[in-house]
This record gives structure tokens, C-alpha cells and sequence, in this order.
């Protein structure tokens, strides 16, 4: 039996919320053309697959962040995919679960791995909007899987990889603002059917947080949906995800946000952009992470 005092402090940690916390890692990271394509080698184009001095800096990467989660942009067709989880496998990590997106765009896909088990899966793969008498394709579809962390804790993801800045006669800012667009109503889908889903959102959504397109993704600043945006530095202070060589500029336009539910779980203290000294061996981007508390029973 319990006595009096014991009893009382019982009653106290469970009106405290008294669970245990469990740490997920979560990681989204453009690999840079994780496919055979045309390539500048010796001053000359050859056709070929991604070279492996940056696959072999890439996998050195993700082993140092050792992800639980991983979201990736820019993965080649399926045997490239296949080719990847070796590679991860052989260098010790496991991701048994995982989700591709076989979209529009031939050559660059969204894919996810999991150290989890993927419950549900949503993901868009046909998706059109009318743009000048125009029918365009979102190019890569959006990922969207429900992860079961443990069975008392389930996780909503929604990755996107929105239209690149390189120009187009209909207008790259516009494509990508359309694009965006779609991607809100999905979010607002999942957030009518499940006001309380832990919503993690990410992606490489090739513009800056003051554009069009990122208020469109977050949403109206009142709204019961707006999505938060959380604000990522390297060790150095520096926020930047992509170098672009053609500007020669350095720019954040990879993000990762929640809606309130998750908000509250997510450990800034362990979260960052994950700086190295020979990222750009890699990709032309930085991947960034994030760390959310789950609770346990």
C-alpha cells in the first residue's frame, strides 16, 4: 500500500506530465545530384555517377551527425537510392524503413529514411497547378509519412523540394510560389484532420525566409496552422545552408519548421546547421538538424 506522503507525490508527477524523454535526431540534407548526369571532369563534360570522393565525404557527414531521421533532396533514380543505403549500411548506419517520391522531375527525388517504423504514408506524387494557360507539374512531389518513435508517440513529416532559381520562360519565382502554395494547402489537409499531429515540415524550398514563397508555406501569422520556423547556426553563428557559385552568394533556403504542437519539443540547445571544413567535397548545401524530446511513458 501506499502511504500518504508516497501517494501524494505520485499524484503530483503525473499531473506534471512525469514521462521519461526520449531524444530523435532528425536530419535534412541535399546531397547534390545523387545521380549519372553530365559532368565537368578535366575541362571536358562526361557522362557519370555523383564522383566518389564527395559520396565518400557525404556518408563521412551523416555518420558524424548519426541521424535517426533523414530527409533527403536531389536522390537519383531508385538503384542510385539502393546504391546510397549501402553505402549508410555499410559505414554502420541502419535505416530498416524508408519512403521515395517518384515525381514529375525524372532525375532528382525525395527520399526518407528511418531508424523508426513508417505507419502511414501520404505522399503526392501528381500534383498540378494552371500557371498562364499553363499546366505545370510540382516537379517532386511532397513527401509525407507518419513515423510511430515509440507507441505512444507518432510523428508527422512533410519534406518538399521546391523549384531551383535557374531561370525558366514561365518565371522560376512564380513556378516556386505556386508550388508553395500547394504545399500550404497539404499542411492545412493534415492540420483540419489532426489539430494535435506533431508536424515537422522540411525541405530545400530554394528561397529566403522574406520571400513569397516561405509566407506562403508558413501561413497567415494568426492562424491556429502558422508553421514556426526554427532559426538554425552552425557552431560559428552563421545560418547559411547553399552556396550558389553562379552568384556567388551564400543564402539559407533549406528550412525546418513545426506547427505549435511540435514547437515546444524541439531541443534548440542540440540543433544546428552542421558545419565542416570540407563540406562543399559533399554538396553544394549544409544539411541541417534538429532534435525533438519526445516523451515516454
Amino acid at each position: 500500500m501506499f502511504t500518504r506522503k508516497a501517494l501524494i507525490l505520485v499524484l503530483l508527477l503525473l499531473s506534471e506530465g512525469a514521462f521519461g524523454q526520449q531524444a530523435v535526431k532528425f536530419v535534412h540534407y541535399n546531397v547534390e545530384n545523387y545521380l549519372e548526369m553530365n559532368r565537368r571532369q578535366g575541362g571536358r563534360a562526361e557522362f557519370g555517377p555523383k564522383p566518389e570522393s564527395e559520396k565518400n565525404t557525404l556518408v563521412r557527414i551523416i555518420k558524424e551527425i548519426h541521424p535517426d531521421i533523414l530527409g533527403v533532396a536531389e536522390m537519383g533514380p531508385p538503384d542510385q537510392f539502393e546504391e546510397f543505403q549501402k553505402r549508410l549500411k555499410d559505414a554502420g548506419l541502419e535505416f530498416p524503413f524508408s519512403e521515395y517520391v517518384n515525381a514529375a522531375d525524372p532525375n532528382r527525388h525525395l527520399a526518407l529514411l528511418s531508424r523508426f517504423e513508417i505507419v502511414e504514408r501520404h505522399s503526392e506524387k501528381t500534383l498540378f497547378f494552371d500557371l498562364n494557360g499553363q499546366r505545370e507539374a510540382v516537379e517532386r512531389g511532397f513527401l509525407d509519412v507518419t513515423i510511430e518513435v515509440n507507441p505512444s508517440y507518432r510523428l508527422r513529416l512533410v519534406g518538399a523540394h521546391l523549384k531551383s532559381k535557374l531561370a525558366v520562360p514561365s518565371g522560376e519565382a512564380l513556378l516556386r510560389r505556386n508550388e508553395a502554395r500547394l504545399l500550404r494547402q497539404h499542411i492545412d489537409a493534415v492540420l483540419s484532420k489532426d489539430p494535435n499531429a506533431n508536424l515537422l515540415v522540411y525541405g530545400d524550398l530554394n528561397d529566403t525566409k522574406d520571400q513569397p514563397a516561405i509566407q506562403e508555406i508558413l501561413g497567415p501569422r494568426q492562424s491556429p496552422n502558422r508553421l514556426s520556423d526554427i532559426l538554425l547556426a552552425d557552431a560559428q553563428g552563421d545560418h547559411w545552408t547553399y552556396y550558389r557559385q553562379l552568384s556567388d552568394t551564400y543564402d539559407r533556403i533549406d528550412y525546418i519548421l513545426t506547427n505549435q504542437a511540435l514547437l515546444p519539443q524541439i531541443d534548440q540547445s542540440q540543433s544546428s546547421v552542421y558545419r565542416s571544413s570540407d563540406w562543399y567535397s559533399a554538396s553544394d548545401h549544409r544539411p541541417v538538424v534538429t532534435v525533438i524530446r519526445v516523451k515516454t511513458q
